[in-house]
């Protein structure tokens, strides 16, 4: 069986049968067809010759000759351990591939995240945002980012009906399909109704999505992360700007503001507080500073 068939068949898998998120199997795909054409180029094209060697040595160019991160070799190989394991479970290959493949060791940093003067910067400066249905639509956006913690994907498949405006919540469908209620605030809640109205009275929308572009489309999560750059980059000097880092900055501002962390891993959606507890580590920095500063023999 050819190597393309078998990626088609798993694609379809966990598209249809395990309804994993479209980034989701959109990575995979990505991944897996790299994989096929470093497979290709060492003219293996048949299912049944690839090897634990061969996956190796893609494991190498990709670290050596493309100088891709730890992380996302890792990542990559997480996508073939996976088909493999689908092939293994549908009798189409016999050996476990990755018995002897190591993966490269991950070199954890801290989250990186946006201080609270900055937020409160953007907050305070409503003339970054122009009175239009854009800056409308981008303020909206970048709030709902800060003050419920979701992911790029998350409020990109946002619904007008994911919100309950009688219990002021949001609901949320995150990774693997799992349903999460996050409350809002009544100043979020204000705007995100004048958003609605601001929208119904100025875009011909035919999507059931909530946020759109000035063509009434839903809008896509490159140009979510082009927003989020575009605006936190006047109030901010980070190296690092995305969609992402503002769920980092929800995650450390609750911590040291004194929120059970618990709660937070609730908040955020992950399913072990294990992924949460990284946020205690930027809490403990910012102890180390103020004992530093403060205490007399420090």
């Amino acid at each position: 069986m050819k190597i393309m068939q078998t990626i088609s068949q798993f694609i379809d898998y966990i598209s249809i049968e395990r309804r994993l998120s479209l980034l989701t199997v959109s990575a995979y795909t990505i991944d897996l067809n790299s994989f096929r054409e470093f497979a290709t180029q060492n003219q293996i094209e048949n299912i049944e010759d690839v090897d634990s060697m061969l996956i190796r040595q893609w494991e190498m160019k990709l670290l050596e000759e493309d100088k891709l991160s730890s992380r996302s070799v890792c990542r990559k190989l997480a996508a073939l351990r996976s088909w493999n394991k689908y092939l293994r479970k549908q009798s189409i290959v016999k050996q476990d591939l990755f018995v002897k493949i190591t993966a490269p060791k991950i070199q954890h940093q801290l989250p990186v995240f946006f201080r609270e003067t900055e937020m409160k910067k953007l907050n305070d400066t409503p003339s970054l945002f122009p009175e239009t249905f854009e800056g409308i639509r981008d303020s909206l956006m970048i709030e709902l980012f800060y003050e419920t913690g979701i992911r790029r994907a998350e409020l990109v498949n946002l619904c007008d009906n994911s919100f309950d405006f009688e219990n002021n919540t949001v609901k949320v469908l995150g990774k693997r399909n799992k349903e999460r209620i996050i409350p809002i605030e009544i100043e979020l809640k204000q705007n995100i109704l004048y958003y609605l109205d601001v929208r119904y009275n100025t875009i011909k929308c035919d999507s059931e999505k909530f946020f759109v572009s000035e063509k009434g489309k839903p809008i896509t999560a490159n140009k979510v992360g082009e927003i989020v750059k575009k605006y936190m980059s006047k109030v901010s000097n980070a190296e690092r700007i995305s969609p992402h880092i503002l769920r980092h900055s929800f995650a450390t501002h609750l911590l040291n503001n004194g929120a059970d962390i618990n709660a937070i891993k609730e908040l955020l959606g992950h399913s072990s507080l294990a992924a949460t507890q990284v946020y205690t580590h930027n809490s403990i920095e910012k102890l180390k500073k103020i004992y530093k500063s403060a205490h007399p023999r420090a």
